[in-house]
């Protein structure tokens, strides 16, 4: 499998004042391109750092990276910005939707920072929007629209200059179970289509949506697992629906 993301010796540390903190040791790893993968581990174990060097949001201390056939380890800071503009999509847990603005609009607002045309946008909109299964929705404002909705406005909205890879942080973290298995259908969906996709959670049953699971703890990748039989969002949310309808079959026998 080709190579997407490839870490050699990697490490982060932090200085604060005389304190130096190792918040990555020694990582080595490799992601191939159209995986869908998920990063677990406790608070402080080094996941969101290892997001943040992924993300081009922040740099490495030592080791090498490369992205995409890119070496990103000795970038600047307007460097970085660019890399992550063309390569990188992002979905956070807070969605970071703008509430005036519509769907549509609000999954037009990276293209406009790169410039795009406005007709060749409102297409690449319209298209993304509807590869999440928003068609119907694309004139609603955020206030109208539910979690799982939300989330996939921003899931459209990290697809649309059609990046390397797409990052994201805690997605169902916000919702319930049944918009959480929306959310994680939409992610296999594109994960078919070659999409390449990173989840961090703390959830091991979303995890297990994913084909593999990479542990972290103290810095350390302690566990990179392979999922043989990954959940199936569309088989667990009908499988939901059958217990839903058993539910009210019953209590109606009950009556």
């Amino acid at each position: 499998m080709e190579q997407i993301i490839s870490m050699s010796g990697l490490g982060k540390v932090y200085i604060n004042g005389r304190l130096q903190v190792e918040a990555l040791k020694n990582l080595t790893l490799s992601i191939g391109r159209g995986e869908l993968l998920s990063i677990m581990g406790p608070s402080g174990s080094g996941k969101s750092t290892l997001m943040n060097i992924i993300g081009c949001l922040d740099r490495l201390t030592t080791g090498s990276y490369m992205l995409d056939d890119v070496d990103i380890s000795g970038m600047n800071d307007n460097e970085l910005a660019r890399i992550r503009n063309r390569k990188i999509g992002f979905v956070f847990q807070s969605f970071n939707l703008l509430p005036k603005k519509t769907a549509l609009q609000n999954v037009e607002l990276p293209m406009i920072y790169a410039g795009t045309g406005k007709s060749h946008r409102r297409k690449k909109a319209v298209d993304a929007l509807e590869r999440v299964g928003l068609s119907d929705r694309m004139a609603h404002r955020p206030n109208e629209l539910s979690g799982g909705q939300k989330q996939r406005v921003a899931i459209a909205r990290a697809l649309v200059n059609n990046p390397s890879i797409v990052l994201a942080d805690e997605p169902t973290g916000n919702l319930d179970s049944v918009s959480g298995e929306e959310v994680m259908e939409v992610f296999q969906g594109l994960n078919k289509e070659g999409v390449t996709i990173l989840v961090v959670t703390h959830e091991r049953e979303i995890a297990e949506h994913t084909n593999r699971i990479i542990s972290f703890r103290d810095g350390y990748l302690i566990k990179d697992e392979t999922v043989d039989n990954p959940l199936d969002a569309i088989a667990e949310k009908k499988k939901r629906l059958e217990q839903s309808k058993a539910v009210i079959m019953e209590a109606g026998e009950n009556d």
